[in-house]
């Protein structure tokens, strides 16, 4: 497994495997394969991957520290850039298909509806996090500062979990949101517990970074 996630084709691979699901929807939309309302379809499908990317992105420490695989963490910066985009591509989806790139009706629609509202900022929360994504500018904030700022994934993942909530909620259909609540339930609550654990031994092995979106 080491040698695979080592492999220089390994990055390249982990590319093309995350950008598949636009691929498909790309080509679902040229096709008029998105149902009866591919607009729908398409905001809601970028919504989804963003999230489900999110829960990749906070998967990695704990996988990587479960199974002392420190190869892991080569990915996580990649793979915290592919939230972003997948992000963007759902605002420029709502934007264009529901609002028909109209600035003031998009402002109003923001604070008009609440569950907008959450999407958007936990989508101005991600942008420094993409923006300070680079070895550059790790060292123009400075390690520590850099790692509190990324420590606003935390905020961002809860955000996109209540914009979810109150969009199913419409429809009073929260069988996909308990999911995803428990997966980052799971992953928030064993940082947790690794951070207790430390307080209660300082002298022991310190447990592995927080994860960033990088």
């Amino acid at each position: 497994m080491k040698k695979l996630l080592l492999h220089p084709a390994a990055k390249p691979a982990v590319f093309m495997a995350c950008l598949l699901p636009f691929i498909w929807l790309f080509y679902s939309a040229l096709t008029n394969q998105l149902g009866a309302n591919p607009a729908e379809a398409l905001i809601r499908a970028t919504g989804d991957w963003t999230l489900r990317f999110l829960c990749i992105v906070l998967a990695v420490t704990p996988l990587r520290v479960i199974s002392n695989t420190p190869a892991l963490a080569r990915f996580r910066r990649m793979l915290g850039l592919f939230v972003y985009f997948y992000v963007l591509v759902h605002l420029l989806s709502y934007s264009w298909f529901d609002m028909s790139f109209d600035v003031a009706d998009i402002v109003k629609d923001i604070i008009k509806r609440p569950f907008i509202l959450v999407g958007f900022a936990a989508f101005l929360l991600l942008t420094p996090l993409a923006a300070t994504s680079f070895n550059a500018a790790i060292r123009q904030l400075g390690a520590k500062r850099w790692q509190m700022l990324h420590k606003l994934v935390y905020l961002i993942a809860g955000l996109g979990l209540l914009h979810f909530f109150w969009m199913r909620s419409g429809k009073n259909d929260f069988a996909e949101v308990s999911v995803y609540a428990a997966i980052i339930a799971v992953l928030l609550g064993w940082r947790v517990w690794q951070r207790w654990g430390r307080h209660k031994n300082p002298a022991g092995p310190r447990p592995a970074a927080a994860t960033r979106l990088q």
